[in-house]
């Protein structure tokens, strides 16, 4: 699909204003991917209900948004990317809202799944308007800042909603979260800057992956690195604080730290992945290097007692290293997409991310309930060890 790219008047002050606010409502998606995991105890103490159970939340929201997400890309084309923006931000508000007031635990559940229908809109918005709004000069950058917001908005969440369970509790957290996306939502609303951003019909010539193509073995080896991808960052940042407390006594507020240091690092191993990748040009080296340092830095934190600075240190360099593979990874899909396909296989591989979503909360749920903390560390060790055996793989049927 063939966006529309025409700014409208404005220059680079117009840009810069679109992209913020663009920004801002990423910012929101990432910062509620991570409104449970750092509340876990909490709220799992407070519905009286097993890691295994409080996972269904998490699984709920992931099941919804994969069932949905392609629809929602139609409606931006049909009634533009700013109403389906600020509908995403106001209905992912509403549901932590009465999720912080829910009485009943299946209650609680049921938001999570209407904010994952919330979350369907910021991909398909977001790009749909920073591509209407922003000229070709500058789009690269924008997208840049686009990425890199939301990793901000997932580093940032745990510290503030401990800071906010501490003055109000996990409920007024919810409540405080849920304001967020209503302001955001308001300000979008009440800047007229941004346009409905519709993008154009597909042309009648436009090329179309085929089932065969999708089918392929080097697509679907890429697909199984994508939900690894998935897989091992649920593992790291939604486990990382339970695990550590349950296997060596480490304090809640430290794990949730090193929490936040992963989701940091990977923030910075983007900006630095993106150099790499361009300076080096070997993409599937690149990107089995960082995931095996990343399979390295959470197998140590499994096996070695290292202290509250050397746990925040290990989730740190996972981080870097995962999300200095990302550049890399994105590249080596382009690398195997013929032509005019590279939407219909890269919409295809995000499934991955979505099919994780679901698995992944309850794997490492079922690993606490069963006493088997260790094991959130070495199962996603050894999910960075399938990760470097599937990009190896994949490479090998690209070049041949």
């Amino acid at each position: 699909m063939t966006e529309t790219t025409h700014p409208a008047p404005g220059g680079l002050s117009r840009e810069f204003k679109v992209t913020t606010l663009i920004c801002a409502a990423h910012f929101v998606s990432h910062f509620y991917f991570l409104i449970l995991p750092p509340l876990f105890v909490f709220i799992r103490d407070d519905f009286g209900v097993s890691y295994t159970e409080l996972g269904f939340a998490l699984t709920a929201f992931s099941v919804v948004t994969t069932l949905v997400q392609t629809h929602a890309g139609f409606l931006v084309d049909r009634v533009g990317a700013r109403l389906v923006l600020i509908a995403g931000l106001v209905i992912g508000g509403v549901s932590f809202l009465i999720a912080g007031l829910a009485p009943s635990f299946w209650v609680f559940v049921a938001m999570f799944g209407l904010a994952g229908l919330g979350n369907t809109a910021y991909h398909p918005a977001d790009y749909a308007v920073l591509s209407h709004e922003v000229a070709e000069a500058r789009i690269g950058h924008a997208f840049a800042a686009h990425n890199f917001s939301g990793m901000l908005g997932g580093a940032v969440a745990p510290p503030v909603l401990l800071v906010l369970h501490g003055a109000i509790g996990w409920r007024g957290a919810y409540v405080a979260s849920a304001l967020l996306g209503f302001a955001v939502a308001l300000v979008i609303a009440s800047t007229p800057d941004i346009s409905s951003a519709k993008r154009t019909a597909p042309s009648a010539d436009q090329p179309r992956a085929g089932l065969a193509l999708l089918t392929s073995p080097v697509i679907l080896f890429n697909w199984i690195y994508f939900a690894l991808l998935s897989f091992i960052a649920t593992g790291l940042q939604g486990y990382t604080a339970v695990a550590a407390k349950d296997l060596f006594g480490t304090p809640l507020p430290v794990g949730n730290t090193a929490m936040a240091a992963y989701l940091a690092g990977t923030a910075v191993g983007v900006v630095m992945g993106g150099v790499l990748a361009a300076r080096v040009g070997r993409h599937a080296l690149v990107a089995m290097t960082g995931v095996t340092l990343t399979g390295a830095a959470a197998g140590l934190a499994g096996l070695v007692d290292l202290g509250s600075a050397g746990l925040i240190a290990a989730l740190a360099l996972a981080g870097i290293a995962s999300g200095a593979a990302m550049p890399s990874r994105d590249l080596l899909v382009r690398e195997v997409t013929p032509k005019g396909s590279f939407g219909t296989v890269f919409g295809f591989l995000s499934t991955g991310f979505s099919f994780a979503g679901m698995v992944a909360p309850l794997v490492f749920g079922l690993l606490m309930d069963h006493g088997e903390p260790r094991a959130v560390f070495l199962v996603t060790a050894v999910a960075c060890l399938v990760g470097v055996a599937a990009i190896a793989a994949g490479s090998r049927r690209a070049e041949g």
